[in-house]
């Protein structure tokens, strides 16, 4: 019976006495990530795994472009746009003609392509090349023969450079008079400040370039007198002008005075105005009234 009963007697606790607790270890956080991915192991359910998503599997993702340049130097040409940038003008131009001498269509497109040069922009480069026969001209006194030799070379590119620009400002290539007029008047402002030579056989350049201009004139007026009788002719004062240019020229624009005189002569305030009195009333009596030219139509009729 001793045998049975214990030797110590039960303690019980006390009723008042704070119960003591073993303390409890932290939990992880991966410890749950991990139960939860073997959960899902277990359940079968790929959802959880973000690696098993088929919207980011399938995703790219996109990154900026680098400029890849290469670690070796090594000597090479510019590229176009910047050999083009270390050309002047004059550069571009040499390199365009060679090109358009080598490739005929190229040419083609060019000239096609290229503006109408204006008449200030003409003009401009008419004076450049005035500016080149200025400055060759000699210091101080010497001969006629030396100066001319000194100066013929800019002076022919003038001459030559007259001659090619003046029939782009001509008609039919030209259509408009009044454009036709104003380079007419500032060449022959040039061709007054080419030197005058004592001997007679410096003199054809200038006197070659008069007879060139005054042709011009005499077609440009022509072309212009049959609009409205010629009255604009008289009304922007080109009558005027190119009397003076004829008196300053000692009279070698003569075959253009003629041709003003016939296309404004019935106004009777032209140079050299004749004709018949009787006709000349007509056509201002036509103007007046407004029935000068072909009748105009007006309606569907």
């Amino acid at each position: 019976m001793n045998a049975l009963l214990s030797p110590q007697p039960p303690v019980f606790p006390h009723y008042h006495e704070t119960p003591r607790f073993s303390p409890q270890r932290p939990v992880s956080p991966l410890s749950g990530m991990a139960n939860r991915k073997r959960k899902a192991d277990e359940d079968g359910d790929e959802t959880m795994s973000p690696l098993s998503s088929p919207a980011i599997s399938s995703r790219t993702l996109a990154r900026p472009s680098k400029k890849v340049r290469s670690n070796e130097i090594i000597g090479r040409p510019l590229a176009l746009p910047r050999l083009l940038e270390t050309l002047d003008a004059s550069q571009l131009r040499s390199v365009l003609e060679r090109i358009c001498e080598l490739h005929s269509d190229i040419r083609e497109d060019v000239v096609s392509e290229a503006p109408r040069p204006s008449v200030s922009s003409a003009v401009h480069v008419l004076q450049g090349y005035q500016r080149k026969l200025n400055e060759a001209v000699p210091y101080g006194e010497s001969s006629a023969e030396y100066t001319y030799y000194r100066v013929k070379e800019p002076l022919v590119a003038l001459i030559d450079a007259l001659s090619d620009f003046t029939p782009q400002y001509l008609p039919p290539n030209e259509t408009q008079p009044t454009k036709s007029l104003q380079f007419l008047d500032d060449a022959t402002k040039l061709i007054h400040e080419l030197p005058d030579w004592e001997p007679q056989a410096y003199r054809h350049h200038k006197e070659n370039a008069y007879d060139e201009i005054s042709k011009a004139w005499a077609l440009v007026i022509s072309e212009a007198g049959k609009r409205g009788g010629g009255i604009n002719l008289h009304s922007g004062g080109w009558d005027q002008r190119l009397a003076h240019h004829n008196e300053q020229s000692g009279g070698r624009l003569s075959s253009a005075i003629s041709v003003m005189a016939n296309s404004i002569g019935w106004m009777g305030s032209g140079p050299n105005s004749s004709g018949n009195p009787a006709e000349q009333n007509s056509i201002l009596n036509q103007l007046m009234s407004g029935a000068y030219g072909p009748p105009v139509r007006v309606g569907p009729w």
